[in-house]
């Protein structure tokens, strides 16, 4: 990996190749390959044949061309080891031996050729004949190569590894193309970059089910793909090229250009793709299934690639909010499965009432809405939702407003119930000053709402419903057996950036509620336990215990991720330029110690959906000691 961070920058190089002609192509492959050096590329990659052309036809018949092409291969190894540089580069050459002529990517790093891989698979049907010139892997004579003056592995099973930990192997344009991928076997011997160099023409929707295929690899291989495939100065005989460039990540495309010239870059984490798979253990279970095909894989070390520490340009800073064009559709599914989660405990239960508690914040509004849908699902009235708001010492009138506003529109169940009066009587019996505003005073209020929801919920034969969210799980920011208790929790798999983001896209998609969400999704953060002379004078949670912008983007890369303190830190910075450093770190110090002391609460915390890649249900997703040692 680039650098102790986990970063590598990848690249594909395309030019306007000369069909037939090695010198020219390799004065623009070491052009490209200076401009590569220049912005620390670690890895760049060329398309298939790119040192001679793909579409040379019978000239591959005439012994020059891969003779020059040979030659032209030691002149770029020349270079780079004159000047030094550790960058492996890939290129597509035509490579002979014994007799047989081969499709081949070559494998450079400075002076050395670290190894050769030859095409497993040749097309030759419709306007493919590979055969026509080429011999498939499987008719190699040896797993060594005499070529340029060095003696070479020359295998598809070859694997380039580094000190630092990236692993590359190479498959060549048809490989991707068939059932079963030699990248699938080389990702489940270690090989966390893949590259391809190919040369894929152009009919009309090839490109999309390319780039499907590209992006779908990368996520079955739980790793890197990077495809570069040939484009302008191939002939056009009877072919179109695009040059059609993709770079996949786990899943999903992080850069794509048609018809460009230069380099495309990205820079990517290969650390993040170690951690999943060891987190995923079964992804590499097929090589059980395979043992009789008896691999042997040639492990080739390579020296470091970073020149320099590698690290992104950009960072999202909100890694749970969904993006793209499919925002509603993303939105729609997360509360369909909160809600269906819900309906389902209904059902098996047999209950047919539900109760909650209304503050006229986030959280209970999000929850409100999953009732909502959860009883339209299975039939169920409105009228059964029982909504209770429970003002307390620190209610504010807007709050207040906003749930009596909310629970009119949607039709339920509205009741009021001041906790006042029971809480002073509470102060007394245990002997608490009611002017001592402590954990005390705020826990008292928050465990007679849950007393209050609890025995309605006995009058009802109803289910109380949870309001807390997975950012209040990580921080353990609840009151243990206040509302930290519930008999079924709605919110428990949906971080705070995500419940806001949820609320107001649930306005848009229902306009009678959209004006009371809105005022709800702007109204700060807050448990509303102390008194305040107005709203400026609110009890704010996020000022208490730090932004949940930062502790839901914590929360993502040390669970999700897996990543450690120091690189979280560093990502942050990046991610939210316009917070000071001293915040984020004031806040990320104060992620992990609420995170590892608070356990004790996630430890029996009530059934609810997992929604999401992060989970912290002590049954599924996260199970870890309530007693274990704060390490940091």
């Amino acid at each position: 990996m680039g650098t102790k961070y986990g970063f590598v920058k990848v690249a594909t190089g395309s030019f306007e190749v000369v069909v037939g002609n090695p010198e020219a192509n390799s004065k623009e492959i070491i052009k490209i390959m200076k401009q590569a050096i220049e912005e620390h590329v670690e890895v760049l990659l060329f398309p298939e044949l790119s040192l001679t052309g793909y579409t040379c036809g019978d000239l591959f018949l005439k012994p020059y061309i891969s003779k020059a092409a040979e030659s032209e291969i030691q002149k770029i190894c020349q270079y780079l080891g004159e000047n030094n540089h550790q960058i492996i580069t890939i290129i597509g050459c035509p490579v002979k031996q014994r007799g047989l002529l081969f499709n081949a990517a070559v494998i450079i790093q400075g002076f050395q050729i670290l190894g050769i891989v030859p095409k497993t698979f040749l097309p030759n049907y419709s306007e493919y004949y590979e055969k026509r010139w080429f011999s498939p892997a499987s008719s190699r004579m040896a797993d060594q190569i005499s070529f340029c003056n060095q003696e070479v592995a020359f295998t598809p099973d070859l694997i380039v590894e580094t000190p630092d930990g990236l692993r590359l192997a190479c498959e060549i344009c048809e490989d991707l193309w068939v059932s079963n991928p030699p990248s699938g076997i080389h990702a489940m011997y270690g090989a966390n970059i893949i590259v391809n160099p190919s040369a894929s023409n152009e009919v009309a929707t090839k490109s999309e089910y390319r780039r499907d295929l590209v992006k779908m690899q990368s996520g079955k291989c739980m790793g890197t793909y990077i495809y570069a495939s040939s484009g302008l100065g191939e002939s056009t005989t009877d072919l179109v090229f695009s040059g059609h460039n993709i770079i996949a990540y786990n899943g999903g495309i992080v850069a794509e250009e048609k018809d460009g010239t230069g380099l495309m870059t990205a820079i990517l984490d290969l650390e993040k793709l170690e951690n999943d798979r060891v987190k995923f253990n079964s992804f590499a279970e097929g090589i059980k299934i395979n043992e009789t095909q008896a691999y042997k894989y040639n492990f080739i070390t390579a020296e470091a690639t970073a020149q320099e520490e590698t690290l992104p340009h950009y960072v999202n800073p909100f890694p749970f909010i969904p993006v793209g064009d499919e925002k509603e559709e993303r939105c729609r599914e997360i509360l369909h499965l909160q809600a269906r989660g819900l309906a389902q405990r209904l059902k098996k239960t047999g209950i047919q009432k539900s109760v909650i508690g209304i503050s006229g914040g986030l959280d209970s509004t999000l929850a409100l809405l999953v009732i909502a849908d959860a009883h339209e699902m299975i039939g169920l009235p409105l009228e059964n939702i029982i909504g209770i708001t429970m003002p307390g010492f620190g209610t504010s009138d807007k709050t207040k407003s906003n749930s009596d506003r909310l629970m009119a529109l949607m039709g339920i169940t509205a009741r009021t119930i001041d906790i006042k009066p029971a809480c002073e009587q509470h102060f007394k019996d245990i002997g608490h000053a009611s002017n001592c505003y402590d954990v005390t005073y705020e826990n008292v209020q928050a465990r007679e709402r849950t007393q209050i929801l609890m025995d309605v919920a006995n009058q009802e034969n109803a289910l109380v419903i949870g309001t807390g969210d997975l950012s209040e799980l990580a921080l353990g920011w609840s009151t243990y057996n206040g509302d930290h208790m519930s008999m079924y929790a709605v919110n428990s798999g949906v971080p705070k950036t995500l419940v806001r983001y949820l609320v107001s896209a649930y306005g848009d998609m229902h306009p009678k509620l959209k004006e009371v969400l809105t005022s709800i999704c702007s109204t700060p953060i807050s448990p509303e336990l102390l008194p305040s002379k107005d709203e400026s004078d609110m009890q704010s949670t996020e000022e208490t215990i730090g932004k949940y912008d930062l502790h839901d983007f914590f929360l993502y890369h040390f669970v999700r991720n897996g990543f450690s303190k120091e690189k979280i830190e560093v990502l942050a910075r990046i991610a939210f330029p316009q917070i000071n450093a001293e915040e984020i770190d004031k806040t990320l110090n104060n992620f992990f110690y609420r995170f590892f002391t608070q356990q004790f609460k996630r430890s029996c915390l009530p059934d609810g959906p997992k929604v999401g890649t992060v989970s912290l249900s002590p049954r599924g997703d996260w199970r870890m000691p309530s007693d274990v040692k704060y390490p940091f």
